[in-house]
């Protein structure tokens, strides 16, 4: 058994889905309340926790994306992932065009909300920035379950 033969065993939600693909999975799950915690910190004034955990829950989830990407190729791509599904191979792939557009975009907007921080909080563009980021970041997940359950449930 390679190193790598962990990441393809049975997951631990009850599908069909490899360890991976349910650890990337709970991880976009929980994403939403994680940031939605940093926000609240933002709320009762306490700014530098709040950088602090954005920070920190954006570079948790750029190597989560990471480890999701190695794992799919690793695992034979889209293709081999998708012959499991007893759904539409197009309207999966429409569902994860969108997922992936949504999730682009976010990653694009939550970048420049970092690089442009001082500029965006003279102007008081930060708050929303941060709006956007969040209903992206909300909407990533909800589109990444869907993604998983045509995937793997149906």
């Amino acid at each position: 058994m390679s190193n790598m033969d962990y990441m393809f065993g049975q997951g631990f939600l009850g599908t069909r889905a490899p360890l991976f693909m349910d650890m990337v999975t709970l991880i976009v799950a929980l994403l939403p309340f994680l940031v939605a915690g940093a926000i609240y910190f933002a709320k009762i004034k306490k700014y530098k926790v709040h950088a602090f955990l954005q920070i920190v829950i954006f570079i948790v989830s750029v190597i989560v994306l990471s480890y999701f990407e190695f794992g799919v190729r690793l695992g034979g791509g889209y293709r081999y992932f998708i012959e499991g599904t007893t759904a539409s191979h197009e309207y999966v792939f429409i569902v994860l065009m969108f997922h992936i557009a949504i999730s682009v975009i976010t990653l694009i907007v939550w970048i420049a909300t970092f690089v442009m921080i001082k500029r965006l909080l003279l102007t008081n563009m930060h708050q929303k920035a941060g709006r956007i980021v969040f209903g992206g970041v909300v909407l990533t997940s909800l589109t990444g379950m869907w993604v998983y359950a045509l995937l793997f449930i149906y």
